[in-house]
This record gives structure tokens, C-alpha cells and sequence, in this order.
């Protein structure tokens, strides 16, 4: 009887580590991923795979399908091959913005980077590159207008521009002098793409003329004037005025000079006929003659 028993339960125990051994050799292994492509999460949470079980593969993070299932089965203690091929995402191109494009010359496939480019008066705000991610594309930015700062207040002048705020890029800028004053450069000034002006502001002189260098070349064949101030009276004279003037004094001139011209002239006349007319045809002695 006792041998009976101890037969009995060795026959068990072999054939429960007969099962067992049957058991674990049909099970897989924890299946694995393979490049760009991945275990979903609920393949994840399963410690044994016996045979027959199927689990369900995706693509990574920044891939997509182009075709397959995705799902392997456990055969005779190994797994099917997969079917799944993953292809990288395409963001696309980027939502058009004002005054905005970009350089796509990366491509615009997953981990691509494409570089922001603002028009010509506009500047970046913001990120400069934008990356292709899971999600699309990264990175805000925009595109403002430039602007630039306020000029300085001009001297016995004034600016005719009534914006608000700063100058922005292509807004002109026109001066003007107060009465009795000469604007002296140029009468207006641009905010260029680069946030400066193209010219320095004018200034406003007043009392004589001030030519700039462009002046005096283009005058450089023409015989100069120059205004004047009356001493007595502080009345100042302008370009017009010291153009009569010069009219008014060069006629003097000439006149004065005719007049010196006919009085030499007339003096030498009288020298002349005094060596003729001697008056000696009154003399008694050649009255006789004059008679004859």
C-alpha cells in the first residue's frame, strides 16, 4: 500500500513538471518593438504571452501607418512577424501668417526645421525656426512692422507729421521753418526697413544763407550773393531783396563811372580847342583880314 502511494505520487509530480515544462515552453517571450514602431499600452500591461495570444504593435511618436495591422501572434513559442510599416508625419506647410514666409528647404516631414522670414519693413517677434513635432509644427512668431523713433524737435521749426505713436517703416516725415528762417537739408525724411531715417532732420537758420555741400556745387559757376542785415534798423534782407540791391548798385556804378568818363572827356575837348581857338582873330591887326 505504501508503495502504491509513493508510485502514485511520483507519476503526479512528474506529470504536473510535464505540464509545466509543456506550459512554458508554448509561451513567448515579452514581444518588442522595432524601429519606429512600438508596443501599445495595452501589450505593455500583460506578463505572459501562451501560445496562440496576439498583441498589437503602432508606430512610434511622429509616424503614421502606410499600411499593416500591427498585430503578431505567439506560434510555437515565437512571434509572427509584423506587418506594420511607419512612415515619418508630414507637418505640411505652415499656416501662412501676414507679412510672413519660410524657408522650406529641410523638407516638412517630421524633425524638420524651417527657418521664419519676415517681408522687406518687418521684423520677427518671437521664434526665428519652427520644428516639425508629433503634433505639427512649433514655435509662435510673427511678423511686425518696423518702427522708428521720434526725431528730434527742430529749432525755430517744426515737423508736419501728425501719427501716433512711432514712425513705422515707409512713413515720411516733412519739415517746415518758422518765418525769418531758412530750412538748411532736406524738407523730409523716411523710416527705412532697418528702423533708421534716411536723412538727418533739417535744421532752420536764419540771418544769412547757408548752403549745403550740394549747393555749392551746383553754384559753384555762378557769381555768389549773400544777404545782409541793416545795422540800424535789424531789418534782415533775403536773396530776393539782395538781388535788387546788386541790380540797383550796379547801375549806380555804371552811371557813376559814365559820368567820370564825361568829364575827363569833356576836359580833354577843352584843352584841344583852346590850341586853335586862341581867340587871336579878334586881334585889331587881323580884323582887316577877316574883312577882306
Amino acid at each position: 500500500m505504501d508503495f502504491s502511494l509513493d508510485t502514485c505520487g511520483r507519476r503526479r509530480c512528474l506529470l504536473l513538471l510535464y505540464l509545466f515544462v509543456l506550459e512554458a515552453a508554448a509561451n513567448c517571450p515579452n514581444p518588442e518593438g522595432r524601429e519606429n514602431i512600438v508596443l501599445t499600452t495595452e501589450a505593455l500591461l500583460v506578463n505572459t504571452f501562451p501560445e496562440g495570444i496576439g498583441v498589437t504593435l503602432e508606430c512610434a511618436n511622429g509616424y503614421v501607418i502606410e499600411s499593416g495591422s500591427g498585430v503578431i501572434s505567439c506560434t510555437d513559442g515565437k512571434w509572427t512577424e509584423p506587418d506594420l510599416i511607419c512612415k515619418k508625419k508630414d507637418c505640411g506647410p505652415p499656416q501662412p501668417q501676414p507679412h510672413m514666409s519660410f524657408d522650406t528647404s529641410d523638407g516638412t516631414l517630421f524633425g524638420a526645421v524651417i527657418k521664419v522670414i519676415c517681408d522687406k519693413g518687418y521684423e520677427i517677434s518671437g521664434l526665428s525656426h519652427k520644428h516639425c513635432f508629433s503634433k505639427g509644427w512649433n514655435g509662435k512668431s510673427t511678423c511686425e512692422i518696423v518702427t522708428c523713433e521720434e526725431p528730434a524737435e527742430v529749432t525755430n521749426g517744426r515737423s508736419l507729421w501728425d501719427g501716433q505713436g512711432e514712425p513705422e517703416y515707409g512713413q515720411v516725415i516733412t519739415f517746415v521753418c518758422d518765418e525769418g528762417y531758412n530750412l538748411v537739408g532736406h524738407d523730409s525724411i523716411m523710416c527705412n526697413e532697418n528702423g533708421e531715417y534716411n536723412f538727418e532732420p533739417p535744421k532752420c537758420q536764419g540771418g544769412r544763407d547757408i548752403f549745403t555741400a550740394e549747393d555749392k556745387a551746383t553754384t559753384a559757376n555762378v557769381t555768389p550773393t549773400t544777404s545782409f542785415q541793416d545795422k540800424h534798423d535789424g531789418t534782415v534782407i533775403t536773396n530776393s531783396d539782395t538781388g535788387y540791391v546788386n541790380v540797383i548798385a550796379s547801375v549806380i556804378g555804371i552811371s557813376l563811372v559814365s559820368c567820370i568818363v564825361v568829364y575827363f572827356l569833356h576836359k580833354f575837348l577843352l584843352r584841344k580847342k583852346g590850341s586853335y581857338d586862341t581867340r587871336e582873330d579878334l586881334k585889331p591887326e587881323l580884323l582887316q583880314f577877316q574883312n577882306l
